[in-house]
């Protein structure tokens, strides 16, 4: 299979990317490399030149980048709320505009298959309760409305020739080539490691609905390669388990002291912001025989087996953390603007 990614070079992407050269698929990556290259590149050497890497924008769709692809699955765009926050109209025309316009794109290309990595916090504000894909929704954050509207112009289309899917993933954690620390699990990881000490805001009981990175790839090769007529026009939630917030938290310190770190648990205020909420994701199962395996204990031990955790440093580097490197990025920018006008 030929397949396009968008958002290749990313953290889930690069796990998809690595998933599909296994399998022997062709692919073909989309991405700004917003956070550099260079692991998309080690993989390209050594996909035996399947795999192909194009500088590209998702505001700025070309029709080339669909030549000979048999599906797509699309990442590409802000990864969560608070990089949504930090800069709405990006988030609104990545996340909105530029899947309506991909999958026009895909169906004037007579691409049946795409596969939209949306998100479990449309499901955040509506309640207690266990949701599933007919929940009626209620997205009250930039980050949410912008994937619902992109959820509903996909199904607009549906029809034709074009079949897309929605998977609504849930919190993700665990490695990636291009890692990332601004997720609860591994944020909790890095902490212990480098603090010795974990907040638990409000008691930390709040629900939230977990997926390891892997298995959120696994969850796009089924989508991509299951019959039409089973995954056409249809939402999936994606999920290992759903966690409380101290349960996270004691995996991790019960992790690390196997490590002879000792890690302190401690109360904090809550935020502004409280998302808390569980989903199931029984309909993939049923439907499509795959229900997410890697547990948050096995994710973690993985983690612990591949992070230089003593290295304070390395896991300070902006480059791990969304919105610290965006604002790095804007400082590079604007200096660069300075020094042009001076000049």
């Amino acid at each position: 299979m030929h397949v396009l990614v968008t958002g290749g070079g990313g953290y889930i992407g690069l796990e998809l990317c690595r998933q599909l050269i296994e399998r022997g698929d062709r692919v073909r990556v989309v991405d700004r490399f917003f956070f550099g290259d260079a692991p998309l590149l080690e993989l390209a050497e050594r996909s035996g030149g399947r795999l192909e890497a194009i500088l590209g924008d998702v505001r700025a769709i070309d029709d080339a980048w669909f030549e000979g692809i048999e599906g797509v699955s699309h990442l590409a765009g802000l990864s969560n709320d608070p990089t949504a926050e930090y800069n709405p109209d990006a988030n609104w025309q990545m996340n909105a505009i530029a899947t309506e316009r991909l999958g026009e794109a895909c169906k004037r290309h007579g691409i049946a298959r795409l596969v939209f990595g949306s998100s479990a916090s449309l499901y955040d504000g509506i309640g207690p309760g266990m949701f599933d894909e007919r929940t009626a929704v209620q997205p009250r954050g930039a980050y949410s409305i912008s994937k619902k509207y992109g959820e509903d112009a996909l199904l607009a289309l549906a029809g034709d020739g074009f079949a897309p899917t929605i998977l609504r993933q849930g919190t993700v954690y665990g490695w990636s080539p291009r890692m990332r620390f601004d997720l609860v699990v591994n944020t909790f990881l890095k902490d212990a490691a480098t603090v010795g000490k974990l907040y638990l805001h409000g008691g930390g009981w709040q629900w939230r609905p977990l997926v390891d990175v892997g298995d959120v790839a696994r969850a796009h090769i089924v989508c991509l390669t299951a019959p039409l007529d089973v995954v056409g026009g249809e939402i999936f939630n994606v999920m290992q388990e759903n966690y409380q917030v101290r349960q996270l938290a004691m995996l991790v310190a019960g992790s690390l002291s196997l490590h002879g770190r000792h890690v302190a648990l401690e109360e904090a205020p809550l935020p502004k912001l409280v998302r808390d909420y569980r989903m199931t994701n029984l309909k993939m199962t049923q439907r499509l025989g795959f229900t997410p395996a890697v547990t948050v204990l096995e994710s973690i031990d993985v983690m612990l087996g591949k992070l230089p955790l003593d290295n304070v440093g390395w896991l300070a580097n902006p480059r791990w953390y969304n919105i610290a490197w965006m604002s790095v990025l804007e400082e590079v920018h604007a200096s660069q603007r300075a020094f042009a006008s001076i000049y």
